[in-house]
């Protein structure tokens, strides 16, 4: 089988990572792995990575800091972390620290599986076209990152272009309150629920009020 993609694993159980080690590279993937956050931070500058595992409680530097400082120095790599904190602040935290998913342990190998699979998805294909239909006289160019009606470029402010592309990646998936704003709102500045609601109504004026459902307290879904 040839590889998918390359993982970093930051894992400090060693029975656990080398079970997952093992299960990925059986799946046909690249898997870096490694027991303490410095030697994982060390690997993340050294080395270009297509998704990131990441426990929480290791040696060293923190999943949460980990993730955090790679986040501030503009490391865009989807991230999974994997921890047994289930606390509704530890969920909190994870997000806020950049990550785009979290799996609690124990987890099913082919739940990780999945979940890898799904965040490799989002990525925007190159292919002969960078042309993504949105609907009648209306796409999404990903290479210039642009968004266009009747042929002609629609004007986005750079949060609202920003809102429309990850809602094009996670298309039909509800995409929570915590993603949106790590995603829209850099480290040095302060999310804003108004401001959200204001993007969200120029997009719907757009591509039309029934594309972007809002699921209340929790996100929205773009369909």
């Amino acid at each position: 089988m040839s590889k998918k993609a390359k993982l970093l694993l930051l894992e400090d159980e060693s029975a656990l990572n080398e079970t997952i080690t093992e299960f990925l590279e059986e799946e046909g993937y690249e898997v870096v792995s490694v027991f303490d956050g410095d030697e994982a931070e060390e690997k993340l500058y050294e080395t270009p990575f297509d998704l990131l595992l990441l426990d929480v409680n290791v040696p060293g530097v923190d999943g949460f800091s980990l993730l955090r400082s790679a986040r501030k120095a503009g490391t865009k790599t989807p991230a999974i972390f994997l921890t047994s904190r289930s606390a509704l602040a530890d969920l909190e935290d994870g997000f806020e620290s950049g990550a785009d998913d979290y799996l609690r342990k124990p987890f099913a190998l082919k739940e990780l599986l999945l979940r890898i699979e799904n965040l490799l998805k989002r990525t925007f294909h190159h292919d002969n076209s960078n042309r993504i239909e949105l609907g009648e006289n209306l796409y999404y160019d990903t290479a210039a990152l642009a968004l266009y009606k009747d042929g002609e470029m629609v004007t986005l402010g750079d949060k609202e272009n920003r809102l429309l592309k990850l809602f094009i990646q996670r298309k039909g998936e509800l995409v929570v309150h915590e993603v949106i704003k790590e995603q829209l709102w850099d480290f040095d500045e302060m999310p804003s629920d108004d401001a959200l609601r204001t993007y969200i109504k120029h997009l719907r004026q757009i591509l039309g009020k029934e594309r972007i459902v809002s699921h209340k307290r929790l996100g929205y879904q773009f369909r």
